[in-house]
């Protein structure tokens, strides 16, 4: 099945699958959808058919085989295909997302971050940051297709139109403005206020039914 003809939220909801299958024991052969669905608060029956769709080796009343779930997973998500991004905006967040392990897990090789402010390359944590005026050249040089925004909202714009320009295919946005694009590039924009208050709502609501 091609990954087009999932849901925007499906895909979003399999890399959660993921952590959580490989974050259990070894010791746990056998996973049901109803028990991924009960631990990550999620409905049972949203579950199943997110899994059915991707793997095929549930079984009545056993579940999946936990190891042959993840490799389902896993493939479906091309994890066995890294895939070469940069980070644009190399402040705390940018820097953040540069030193984060996780990626190279999720078939995702962080090359290095461009910064407005960067007046010649420097190194961290192992990677360099480059001036913007090279973003053109590398990203033709590496054909990058993927990169992290997290410039500040009025650059935000300005920095995705470059981005376009320089052939890449999809954005990760870490800045709070909606960002327009041709139709064949891809965003995902992150607010992390919104997060936030989604957060706290939930926090409130478990309160209430506690109490």
């Amino acid at each position: 099945m091609e990954p087009k003809k999932l849901s925007k939220n499906l895909l979003m909801r399999l890399p959660r699958y993921l952590e959580y299958l490989e974050a259990l024991p070894d010791t746990v052969i056998d996973i049901s959808s109803g028990r991924i669905a009960q631990d990550l608060e999620l409905g049972a029956v949203m579950v199943r058919k997110d899994l059915s769709r991707i793997s095929d080796g549930g079984r009545r009343r056993l579940g999946h085989v936990r190891k042959m779930l993840i490799r389902d997973i896993r493939n479906f998500l091309e994890h066995n295909i890294s895939t070469d991004a940069i980070v644009i905006g190399a402040e705390k967040l940018g820097q953040a997302l540069l030193d984060y392990e996780g990626f190279e897990a999720a078939g995702l090789n962080v090359m290095a971050g461009f910064d407005a402010h960067a007046a010649q390359k420097r190194i961290f944590c192992g990677k360099p940051i480059y001036p913007m005026p090279r973003l053109e050249h590398f990203c033709e040089e590496n054909r990058i297709r993927i990169a992290i925004l997290t410039v500040p909202e009025a650059e935000a714009q300005q920095v995705c139109d470059k981005l376009v320009s320089c052939g890449v295919q999809a954005i990760w946005n870490f800045a709070p403005v909606p960002l327009n694009v041709p139709d064949h590039v891809v965003v995902q924009s992150e607010n992390l206020a919104v997060s936030l208050a989604a957060l706290q709502m939930q926090l409130k609501s478990r309160e209430n039914r506690v109490n």
